[in-house]
């Protein structure tokens, strides 16, 4: 009766894995369709961004030139920062389900005695820096 429960625990564990490939492929043909769009400057500057962060799309208002060159400057770079951690928010959402999933089901060390967790060995992925490189320096 033993070999039968693992062969139906091992059964059922396969559909659960089969079902979260599936969402991550659905899961990620959804992120490479985000964008996001933030304005600055008064509304002078709109920036849109993709999914990874990047410039897509710039507007200036007509009304551009009553801001200076910095002005302008620092409205871009903070309609940016403003878009991408949007994006990258929406990406989140996305992705939280799959994480969730993932956390419930059991590691390979769990399958499998005397196997390593390779989950722990897995290194956490870091956001890059928002702060120019002029401010990096001033940091070190």
């Amino acid at each position: 009766m033993t070999n039968d429960r693992a062969k139906g625990d091992l059964a059922d564990l396969l559909d659960t894995v089969n079902a979260h490939i599936h969402s991550i492929a659905e899961a990620q043909q959804q992120r490479v369709e985000l964008t996001a769009t933030a304005s600055a400057g008064e509304g002078r500057v709109r920036i849109t961004v993709n999914a990874d962060g990047v410039v897509i799309e710039t507007r200036f208002a007509d009304d551009i030139d009553e801001l200076d060159y910095d002005e302008i400057a620092e409205a871009v770079t903070d309609a940016t920062q403003e878009a991408a951690a949007e994006v990258a928010r929406r990406a989140e959402e996305l992705i939280a389900p799959i994480r969730r999933t993932r956390s419930r089901l059991p590691s390979l060390s769990e399958m499998v005695e005397g196997l390593p967790d390779l989950k722990a060995r897995v290194p956490e992925s870091q956001r890059a820096s928002f702060d120019s490189p002029a401010a990096r320096a001033d940091h070190r």
